[in-house]
């Protein structure tokens, strides 16, 4: 310093006062070059500096703190509807986890650019703006998007329908099979993952997967269904009608029992055995061969129901009619036709 003011062409009180004057110039650039290092003057952001896209230049760091945390609480707590099938449920980032980091972008933006000192003190000096951007770190819980994706699986879940030809409390159900659907949680964790990721985005599909029956229509095999309350016999191939046939069930005083039954046997040209000779039957032989007048006719399926037979009978009159003893009658040629259609072991359903 001394050698600089020494070629300066000076009088002696003028290089004392500008001794005096360049000292004190140094010692600001050296205060304000200390300053720049923490910000700036009084602990303040340079200007120029961003944070994703927040002026916070000549902001304290409190003040930088509620601008940048404003503006990120808008991205955070944004809608996102989120649709699944015909359904629809509100997500907030916030609200699965995510945040931002404000307090260390803050403390970024502070710190200023790498500054040589001499560039430190033109800035300051000068009140020339720096050129720096700060980018706002997200935080994330990942395990809270998934926790919600677990919420809503309950709520779109359609249960898949097996195939049904049944009595339910003595009535006919007859019900198709459905795919039900579920909610994949770690595909839908996946997806929403990337929806978050995309800033700005308000919306969100998730897709449902496919749940098959466990019993199909054509599964169900061979069924009789007989209506006493119209004296019908039906012939279903799964839930599918492959003939129908008229008959005769129990007259007042005896019970054609409702219920599910099975065909344990099956009889050509049976022989009558009377199996009531002392009520009922009394009067009756105690057997009948197989011939025109057989009460069984000449074809019977003999179901696990205790005396109770579908067969043909010489009485066509009382086909459609409640006659019988408890059997269920048909015509003759229907009796034939019916037998070879059904092997034991096909389900009975018989009903009011």
């Amino acid at each position: 310093m001394s050698g600089l003011l020494g070629r300066l062409p000076l009088s002696g009180w003028q290089r004392v006062a500008a001794a005096v004057v360049l000292a004190v110039l140094l010692l600001a650039a050296g205060t304000a070059a200390a300053a720049a290092r923490s910000g700036g003057p009084s602990g303040r952001i340079l200007s120029g500096v961003t944070i994703d896209g927040v002026d916070v230049g000549g902001m304290t760091r409190a003040q930088a703190v509620a601008a940048v945390g404003a503006d990120a609480a808008r991205s955070l707590h944004r809608g996102i509807i989120v649709k699944v099938g015909d359904k629809r449920f509100r997500m907030t980032p916030a609200g699965v986890g995510r945040g931002k980091a404000v307090d260390q972008a803050v403390d970024r933006a502070l710190a200023g650019p790498r500054l040589s000192f001499a560039g430190r003190v033109w800035h300051e000096v000068a009140g020339r703006p720096v050129t720096m951007a700060v980018r706002l770190e997200t935080t994330t819980r990942d395990e809270r998007v998934a926790a919600f994706a677990r919420r809503i699986a309950p709520r779109v879940a359609v249960a898949p329908q097996d195939a049904a030809l049944k009595l339910e409390d003595g009535r006919l159900v007859a019900r198709h099979a459905r795919s039900g659907r579920y909610l994949d949680v770690a595909a839908a964790t996946r997806g929403l993952l990337k929806v978050l990721a995309e800033a700005g985005r308000t919306d969100a599909r998730l897709a449902l997967a496919p749940v098959a029956p466990k019993l199909l229509d054509e599964q169900l095999g061979l069924t009789i269904v007989i209506d006493k309350s119209v004296n019908r016999l039906t012939l279903y191939r799964g839930l599918s009608v492959v003939k129908t046939y008229g008959v005769a069930t129990a007259k007042t005083g005896f019970v054609t029992p409702s219920g599910t039954w099975t065909v344990i046997a099956k009889l050509v040209n049976p022989t009558w055995h009377n199996p009531a000779p002392d009520t009922w039957g009394a009067g009756e032989p105690l057997v009948i061969p197989p011939g025109p007048g057989n009460p069984l006719g000449t074809r019977a399926l003999a179901l696990n129901a205790a005396g109770i037979f579908i067969h043909g009978t010489p009485a066509a009159w009382s086909i459609g009619s409640h006659a019988s003893h408890g059997c269920i009658r048909m015509r003759i040629p229907d009796a034939e036709d019916l037998y070879p259609r059904v092997p034991t072991g096909t389900r009975v359903l018989i009903h009011s």
